[in-house]
């Protein structure tokens, strides 16, 4: 945490004493979006190393890859509205986390080993501190993967480069070259008919225009073709169209290189007859 490198765990729980959820979170916890990785200049004062619980730390001072597995644990109301190691305040409804090397900001994705779900968050502060955690969640985040009903889970963390394509515009030339890829997996459709990418689904429409506001701020090469799509209550923010399957997923690849969050192939007929 941010506020103190020395702080107790609840005795086989995933997050702090006198920590936890509050008594009535937000509803809508599911329509969060994940974090859209963008190059911010890192913090000086988070780069120096560190002592906690005895141990010492070192902080990475450029951003290069990274790839670990450790458990995961949360950390809830006792830090909502504190001050993090990167100056902001601390947000449980934001898809954030704290990690002890890793610079900050710089963002990562955070994939449950037990579910198989999968985040994208913005490192903003430092923790855990105990010898078998590896990141601490915001509780939105613990939530959308899954660690919250048990504590804490065994994740893997793998550090997301904003900019090592070059630039965002290049991935876009790249897509507009035709630059071919396997499908990614979990990704399948019908070969017949035009494709979209469904990069995610809101409850509320201000929520969905929110998030394609932002997407098209960090990455405006690649999402020139973003819009809304309503449907039985759902607001979907879709890319597209694309001729064939093939075209989409090349584009899926190149959006999850850039660090948007995976997205899903959807046909125009899927579409349709979700009206």
């Amino acid at each position: 945490m941010g506020q103190s490198p020395v702080q107790k765990y609840a005795k086989g729980g995933g997050y702090y004493l006198d920590d936890g959820p509050e008594k009535n979170p937000p509803a809508n916890l599911d329509s969060v979006p994940n974090a859209v990785p963008r190059t911010e200049p890192l913090k000086a004062a988070t780069m120096r190393p560190y002592v906690a619980l005895g141990k010492t730390y070192t902080p990475m001072t450029t951003l290069e890859s990274y790839k670990e597995h450790g458990q995961a644990s949360w950390y809830g109301k006792r830090y909502h509205g504190q001050r993090t190691a990167s100056g902001d305040v601390y947000d449980m409804y934001a898809m954030t986390a704290a990690h002890p090397t890793l610079p900050i900001p710089s963002y990562a994705r955070v994939t449950n080993l037990q579910n198989g779900s999968s985040v994208i968050v913005r490192i903003n502060d430092r923790g855990p501190f105990l010898g078998n955690r590896l990141i601490d969640l915001s509780y939105v985040a613990a939530y959308k993967l899954g660690v919250l009903a048990n504590g804490s889970a065994r994740v893997e963390v793998e550090s997301i480069l904003p900019d090592r394509s070059g630039s965002h515009s290049s991935v876009a030339a790249q897509l507009q070259a035709g630059e071919t890829n396997k499908v990614p997996q979990g990704i399948s459709a019908s070969n017949t008919g035009k494709f979209y990418l469904q990069l995610a689904a809101f409850g509320s429409v201000d929520n969905a225009q929110s998030y394609l506001t932002q997407l098209r701020s960090e990455l405006p090469s690649i999402v020139q073709q973003a819009r809304i799509n309503q449907a039985k209550g759902l607001h979907k923010v879709l890319v597209g169209p694309f001729p064939n399957q093939e075209s989409a997923a090349q584009a899926a690849n190149l959006l999850i290189a850039s660090g948007a969050p995976k997205p899903i192939l959807v046909s125009h007929t899927d579409i349709a007859s979700a009206q």
